[in-house]
């Protein structure tokens, strides 16, 4: 998803249609998880950015999209550029000699 969100359009409620933005940021995210993952991905991860518009959006975290919203909106903001694209995920295994330095800290 890589769309410019307007917040102020004629004869829609400037809060009712940020709502309707974050419904629809929700909306795509479940869609995207909701896929089949191709053999060997462990989950899907999203790549997201942030911005005023497409050449000044930041790279930022999943869960910050909404947060980032609302300061647009107290801002005074006319409108914002949302980018989010899935990825494939890989679980990390964990290092055997990681396990044992957290069973060290646990008995000291």
């Amino acid at each position: 998803m890589k769309k410019t969100f307007k917040l102020n359009i004629e004869g829609k409620h400037p809060d009712r249609l940020l709502e309707a933005i974050k419904h629809e940021v929700r909306k795509y995210v479940k869609r995207e998880r909701r896929k089949t993952l191709p053999q060997g991905v462990d989950f899907w991860a999203f790549d997201c950015k942030f911005g005023e518009t497409e050449a000044t959006a930041e790279v930022v975290r999943l869960g910050e999209i909404t947060k980032k919203m609302d300061e647009v909106k107290a801002a005074g903001g006319e409108s914002f550029y949302v980018e989010i694209l899935a990825v494939h995920g890989m679980r990390k295994a964990r290092n055997e000699f990681d396990e044992l330095d957290e069973d060290e800290d646990l008995n000291d």
